[in-house]
């Protein structure tokens, strides 16, 4: 009886075994290919998250000439619609000021203890409606002459060029302004009403008219800026704290700034040379640094894969600079004819900019000195072709590092011993291949934070400085309070920073 058993257990398992052992094995296959496909290739970096959002966003435009024509084309159609807003038309007087400042205290209780309004959930933009001479009749400006134009600044770049490097004034505007229906950015609103404002944005081009105008007729826009602005009632309650002014190039709206060092400046970087910013005008707790707008094509995720980097070290660009960016010329003595380096003079135009980013492309490591200021576009442009930036300026401050990391994608390297002979290779040479490797990946992950964008994308620049802004509000608006409710016995600073009689600390923002 137990043998009959075994023996149709026996042939029950014969005819089994086969569709088991199938079974199994197209499990294990299916467990392989999940292993390889969800790990990142030894070979490429992880898949750019920008072109995910590009490839589900086809009307995602990186080009400011191509944007800036589709925006000036749609302005004309929608100018008969446009959003009226409540924007002071001349000198707000004294009771102006007092009945303003009275609608913000009602905004505000409402906020703390009422429903209607989650605090401080969003942050809440008032775009001034200037008139078209500071903004649009700016914009067809360069629009109707960068074509044709052959203008160099007196150190040889093209203007337009340092234009379109600086316009981060233009892809913030053109994003606050769309219609809310085709905006993606949801931690920033636009309002039309000034007591429903958190911040006030200034839609000045200072870079534009500061290359475009004579020099007089700049001058005198700048004044007539000046007086628009600060004739708001909102510019007088705060005297300007909570006003958000476009200055990234360092030589723009430089006659007048002084009068608005108080506002939020959107800059470049800090500069520490004291060339282009007084004492006091510029700090990180008040003002906020931006990223250039790359001048290099985006090296996505198949190019990444493809690129052969056979160069340990490159650099292109103009070779002797002022000020912070001695530097270079004392590198490129250093580094000139050694073995797996490449250091070239830079040239303007399209011949100049692909053969930047071949050599990007092409590289492992890409040299990022000081220029005229601490900061440089090259930065941004080795970020974007996946090679590894070798930051050698001692005063940089680099964009939303109160959000990024660059320890995952730079190298930062002191000024004294990148000029000690034979150090700087020695060094980058010693750093294994694994970490280059992470650093590559972080690379193709960090490259969306620094594309400009219309519309502009989450995560995208636009979007990295209202999120950094929105840190500093709480303190804006203590400093706002307090200024207008201290009396004349009061200390006139406010500051827990340690001040010596020889200090160069920053300016507290009282």
């Amino acid at each position: 009886m137990a043998g009959r058993h075994y023996s149709a257990y026996a042939a029950v398992k014969s005819k089994r075994s086969p569709l088991l052992l199938f079974t199994l094995s197209l499990l294990f296959l299916l467990f392989l290919f999940y292993i390889f496909t969800s790990s990142p290739s030894t070979s490429s970096p992880a898949l750019d998250p920008s072109s995910i959002h590009a490839a589900s966003n086809p009307n995602v435009d990186y080009s400011f000439v191509s944007s800036l024509e589709k925006f000036l084309i749609n302005s004309k159609s929608k100018s008969s619609s446009k959003v009226r807003d409540d924007t002071v038309r001349g000198d707000a007087s004294d009771r102006d000021v007092k009945i303003f400042d009275d609608l913000i205290s009602q905004g505000e209780e409402k906020r703390l203890y009422g429903d209607e309004y989650p605090l401080y959930s969003q942050i809440r933009v008032y775009v001034y409606d200037m008139p078209s001479k500071f903004t649009y009749d700016l914009l067809w400006l360069f629009h109707n002459t960068y074509k044709e134009t052959v203008n160099l600044t007196s150190n040889g770049s093209p203007v337009h060029r340092l234009i379109e490097q600086h316009s981060i004034d233009y892809w913030l505007w053109a994003d606050l302004i769309a219609p809310e229906s085709e905006r993606l950015l949801k931690n920033v609103v636009r309002v039309h009403k000034q007591e429903e404002a958190d911040l006030f944005y200034i839609p000045f081009f200072t870079t534009i008219s500061f290359f475009l105008l004579e020099k007089q007729q700049c001058k005198a826009l700048y004044r007539e800026a000046l007086k628009w602005v600060t004739d708001q009632p909102a510019w007088k309650r705060s005297e300007g704290r909570d006003h958000v002014l476009p200055v990234h190039h360092p030589w723009s709206f430089k006659s007048v700034r002084k009068f608005m060092k108080k506002a939020i400046w959107l800059l470049p970087d800090m500069d520490s040379t004291g060339n282009w910013y007084k004492p006091g005008q510029v700090y990180l707790e008040k003002d906020l640094i931006l990223p250039y707008v790359p001048n290099v094509d985006l090296c996505d995720s198949k190019c990444l894969s493809e690129s052969k980097r056979i160069t340990l070290l490159f650099f292109r660009g103009r070779l002797k600079r002022n000020a912070g960016g001695k530097i270079r010329s004392k590198l490129v003595t250093e580094l000139n004819d050694l073995e797996d380096v490449i250091i070239e003079e830079g040239t303007a135009g399209e011949g100049g900019k692909a053969a930047a980013q071949i050599g990007m492309r092409k590289s492992i490591f890409c040299l990022s000195p000081a220029g005229d200021t601490p900061s440089s576009a090259r930065l941004f442009d080795a970020i974007l072709s996946g090679c590894i930036p070798v930051i050698v300026s001692d005063e940089l401050e680099l964009p939303f590092e109160g959000i990024l990391d660059y320890r995952k994608i730079a190298v930062f390297v002191s000024s004294s011993d990148a000029l000690q002979p034979g150090w700087l290779l020695s060094f980058l040479r010693s750093i294994s291949s694994s970490q280059i490797r992470e650093k590559q990946i972080n690379l193709a992950k960090y490259s969306r934070h620094f594309r400009y964008s219309h519309p502009a994308l989450p995560m995208g620049p636009e979007d990295l400085v209202w999120r950094m802004i929105a840190g500093k509000l709480m303190n804006l608006k203590l400093h706002i309070r307090r200024s207008q409710r201290v009396v004349k016995e009061s200390r006139s600073l406010c500051t827990c920073e340690c001040r010596r009689s020889n200090s160069t600390s920053p300016v507290p923002l009282s």
